[in-house]
């Protein structure tokens, strides 16, 4: 197959569209449903993001991608009890393989930004995976293949319009990439560039200890941002990007919005929110919701009288800004990743109120020392990579 067409381009009124092959056939196969222009975007991106997450790591990789940028990333450890519960899956009896795992760390990160997300898996879709993408809103998936009994539960998803892709592990494209804008050929190598153990030896700080977790999370960080709209900065904790802040035009707003990201994702753990009382009845979608205004500025949305009768089985106490810092500061060893050099200190300021310990960026920047300076006042240690990631 040289070509596949398509319903429409990114909205309704741009028709034509396909997509298709200038030499040879596409590398994909659609196993079910009528995947959209934006869902391939959001496929091969994201392919290659866990493709490359699989090699740098040697674990089972997933990503959950919406609007060509992901909403989160990780590979296959083992979830916590904790993580069990935040993520909504402590009520499935089922042993979960590390892709299941991979991908629900992925979902689970952000939930509110993966809702509808297209998902990017790293190897054969299995039973387990493919029973925790049943249950979530998604718009589809992409993986090197499916066991038969994934196959049958994935098909039968959306009334069997879900979106199933299997793409050819050993395809390879080619060296040169080119796309049109405004009828003009743009035409670049690809960013072949390969993220190893090695990418972070160059240490500046006065803390020159590199721990293996951090070098892992430090990669996950960077192979993250090679995938995302730029500018672009990755929080990272555990295996799984914790706060991705995406295409932002100033880096200390994307500093901002990842941490406050990776702030949610670690608030979220806290004993007050593992114990709000939600009615039975409440949907995961909207308990996300819920939880994301509880531990926001906005809680009264939440907690006003008439509005938690709907959501609660009794009125949870407000989580006070004192008690939601003294929990923030519990949280340690976050590693952070930039797509392109810190231009002030004051990202290193915000990167430290979330937990951060390890840093990773290019450098180049005419204050390096005030940023090198900075992470020295927190005991950060922070490597210069020397490449910059920049994707669009």
């Amino acid at each position: 197959m040289k070509e596949l067409e398509l319903k429409y381009g990114c909205n309704p009124n741009q028709k034509p569209s396909r997509i298709y092959m200038e030499e040879g056939e596409l590398p994909i196969r659609v196993l079910c449903g009528k995947p959209g222009y934006i869902n391939f975007l959001d496929a091969f991106n994201g392919w290659q993001l866990v493709s490359e997450l699989k090699r740098a790591t040697g674990l089972p990789a997933a990503a959950s991608f919406k609007h060509v940028s992901p909403a989160g990333a990780a590979v296959g450890l083992p979830l916590t009890e904790v993580e069990r519960k935040i993520y909504w899956v402590d009520d499935m009896d089922v042993a979960f393989s590390p892709l299941a795992n991979a991908y629900i760390r992925a979902r689970g990160a952000d939930r509110m930004s993966s809702f509808g997300d297209f998902i990017s898996l790293s190897d054969v879709c299995d039973r387990e995976t493919a029973l925790v993408i049943k249950r979530e809103v998604s718009d589809g998936v992409i993986a090197p293949g499916y066991t038969e009994e994934a196959l049958d539960i994935l098909r039968s998803k959306k009334n069997g319009n879900y979106n199933v892709i299997e793409i050819d592990p050993s395809y390879v494209p080619a060296p040169v990439e080119r796309k049109e804008v405004f009828g003009i050929t743009f035409e670049q190598g690809r960013n072949e560039l390969v993220i190893d153990e090695h990418f972070f030896d160059n240490l500046v700080t006065e803390k020159k200890e590199l721990p293996e977790a951090a070098k892992r999370d430090l990669a996950i960080a960077m192979i993250t941002l090679k995938y995302t709209q730029s500018n672009s900065v990755c929080y990272v904790k555990g295996g799984q990007a914790i706060g991705i802040g995406a295409g932002q035009q100033s880096r200390i707003h994307c500093t901002r919005l990842a941490g406050q990201k990776a702030d949610n994702w670690w608030l979220r753990q806290s004993p007050q929110v593992l114990s709000l009382p939600f009615r039975s009845d409440i949907k995961r979608a909207d308990r996300d919701n819920a939880i994301d205004l509880y531990i926001g500025e906005d809680f009264m949305d939440v907690l006003a009288d008439g509005a938690w009768e709907k959501l609660f089985t009794e009125k949870p106490k407000v989580f006070t800004a004192e008690e939601k810092r003294a929990w923030l500061d519990q949280n340690t060893g976050v590693a952070l990743g930039s797509d392109a050099f810190f231009p002030f200190g004051d990202n290193i300021e915000r990167a430290h109120r979330s937990g951060v310990q390890y840093v990773a960026q290019p450098g180049g920047s005419i204050r390096d020392d005030h940023v090198i300076e900075t992470c020295n006042k927190y005991g950060i240690a922070m490597a210069f990579t020397g490449i910059r990631l920049f994707h669009h």
